[in-house]
């Protein structure tokens, strides 16, 4: 089977589970060396080891993403280990769900500087070195919340909606030196998180979902490997959904 990512490098952050090492796992398992980042090099060790396990190189980087001095030093340390960096994959992302009422100051602010402010960090220093190559893909992930809005996610929904704005303007800017930039929103995935709702609350959510299932981390993954392929190469600024027919725009 012909590798598509052969002698890439993709970093993808907050891969240390759930969709994050779905997806650096199928950048893996197409022949791509990957750069593992989350909180702590400690927590992505498992992801590591689930890629060497497929014959792949791998290399843990912990990193706070919503820091750019961190950001920009990660990167320095993937180009000492790996020599150059192909793929970008801005995954990171966490929830402080309330009414926007009852939502506290410092639940904003966590989720929008994790969320969005680390998209505009980590593309802003991997920029340099894939415009030196001339060549780059980056994809960040969104959300169909980003599209549509959700009571009581106001501040999730902000920095997904924010995403999609960053992408187009990013992929407008760095065009001309060879670099795609295009977004993932996913619907309603199955993750450990999805696992743990009540039955009623699963019934609800699939009931908005036209093909009738929750999809899958891979689903997710299998997005972001055509996009970083060169089967995307004439795709940029683009928003690909992959929600099971949840928003039909």
């Amino acid at each position: 089977m012909k590798k598509i990512l052969k002698e890439k490098v993709a970093l993808v952050t907050g891969s240390a589970r759930g969709i994050g090492r779905a997806i650096a796992l199928e950048l893996a398992n197409n022949g791509a060396k990957i750069a593992v980042n989350d909180l702590t090099a400690e927590s992505c060790a498992d992801t590591v080891r689930e890629i060497e396990s497929l014959g792949a190189k791998a290399k843990a980087f912990g990193s706070n993403v919503a820091s750019l001095a961190e950001v920009e030093k990660m990167f320095e340390d993937v180009i000492s280990c790996f020599g150059r960096i192909d793929i970008l994959v801005n995954n990171a992302g966490i929830t402080r769900d309330n009414l926007l009422l009852r939502m506290k100051e410092e639940d904003w602010d966590i989720v929008l500087n994790v969320n969005l402010k680390s998209v505009y960090n980590c593309t802003k220093a991997v920029s340099k070195y894939m415009m030196k190559q001339r060549a780059g893909r980056i994809v960040n992930i969104s959300s169909v919340i980003g599209l549509i809005g959700n009571a009581g996610q106001a501040n999730y929904a902000a920095s997904k909606a924010g995403i999609l704005g960053f992408t187009r303007s990013a992929a407008r800017e760095l065009a001309s030196r060879g670099i795609n930039v295009n977004a993932v929103a996913p619907g309603f995935i199955q993750t450990e998180m999805t696992a743990k709702l009540p039955e009623d609350l699963k019934a609800k959510m699939l009931s908005q979902i036209p093909l009738g299932a929750l999809g899958d981390p891979e689903d997710v993954a299998k997005a972001v490997l055509f996009l970083v392929s060169d089967n995307a190469r004439y795709i940029s600024g683009q928003v690909l959904n992959v929600d099971g027919g949840m928003v039909m725009a």
